[in-house]
């Protein structure tokens, strides 16, 4: 299965999210690869603890691959490579983690039919060999998001399930930015429907995330004046029916991730050790990861036809 991550603006928690998801899923066993298509900022190997690849790699990571410049991109696996004391040494019982990193000194690139060959066929050898597929794509209507659309349009990849999560925070800016990420004209169905992909099933394969959602009921909040409670507490209900209103409602919810002090301050995935042992982040985080990663292949969450 392939799982597309998009936004629609950075800042999101879209790559910091899929890593932990990758990680999450490779705990339950599944073989997974994280394939970091954020061409304008390869870094997402920073939040595995890869130093080596923390802000992209020298040569061999995707865009040499795309620009036809190696035959097969570099790949790493996580749980060797990592400095995380927690991920040093593959867990008893999980599956491989590996991540495909962009390049150092990479960039938006537009589509051309010899890259996007490229693209196609890692692809599908990649869906053939893992379980599971993240393709973190750059933030915003962007030519990795091109590329993808393109991709999974062709005949050859239209077996290949594909489902695409789309991350925004918990605000007015961003509920209104995501709703145009994927239904305005040039959003991901226009976009993709004007590629050749069927509009109605693209549509069935988009769920939401939303992140850094305050828990009104939690500690954290406990203690705040009354009138701000009541503030926020009426925020929230406005952001509930313009989400509504704009075709990003609950119901087309996949999960939600609470606001965590530990992911503000420093992109990372969350561990049992973080929360058990450290006590430095919330339990109620490492229970919606664990659920979302759950729920991206538990059909009675997706409306497939």
């Amino acid at each position: 299965m392939l799982v597309i991550a998009a936004s629609d603006k950075g800042g999101t928690g879209r790559s910091v999210t899929s890593a932990n998801l990758a990680y999450q899923r490779a705990l339950r066993g599944d073989d997974v690869c994280y394939v970091d298509f954020d061409f304008g900022s390869a870094t997402s190997a920073a939040v595995f603890d890869v130093p080596e690849a923390a802000h992209g790699v020298a040569e061999g990571g995707l865009h040499t691959y795309l620009e036809g410049g190696s035959g097969e991109p570099l790949r790493l696996d996580v749980w060797q490579r990592t400095e995380h004391p927690v991920l040093l040494g593959r867990p008893h019982g999980s599956g491989r983690l590996v991540l495909l990193p962009g390049d150092v000194h990479g960039g938006e690139f537009a589509t051309d039919e010899e890259n996007l060959n490229l693209c196609v066929d890692l692809l599908l050898r990649l869906n053939s060999e893992f379980d599971l597929v993240i393709v973190d794509l750059s933030a915003g209507r962007s030519y990795a998001m091109d590329m993808v659309l393109e991709a999974t349009a062709r005949y050859t990849m239209r077996a290949i399930e594909t489902r695409w999560l789309v991350f925004h925070r918990w605000t007015r800016q961003h509920v209104n930015a995501v709703h145009g990420l994927v239904f305005d004209r040039h959003g991901i169905l226009h976009a993709g429907a004007d590629r050749g992909h069927d509009r109605d099933r693209l549509g069935a394969s988009v769920r939401f995330v939303r992140t850094a959602v305050p828990d009104l009921e939690a500690v954290l909040w406990s203690q705040v004046p009354p009138a701000q409670a009541a503030w926020m507490r009426w925020c929230d209900n406005q952001l509930t029916r313009l989400a509504t209103q704009l075709g990003v409602g609950d119901s087309r919810v996949l999960g939600t991730v609470p606001l965590e002090p530990v992911l503000q301050w420093r992109e990372q995935l969350i561990t049992e050790e973080d929360v058990l042992s450290l006590q430095i982040a919330g339990k109620d985080t490492l229970e919606a990861l664990e659920e979302l990663a759950r729920r991206l292949t538990d059909d009675t969450y997706w409306e497939l036809p």
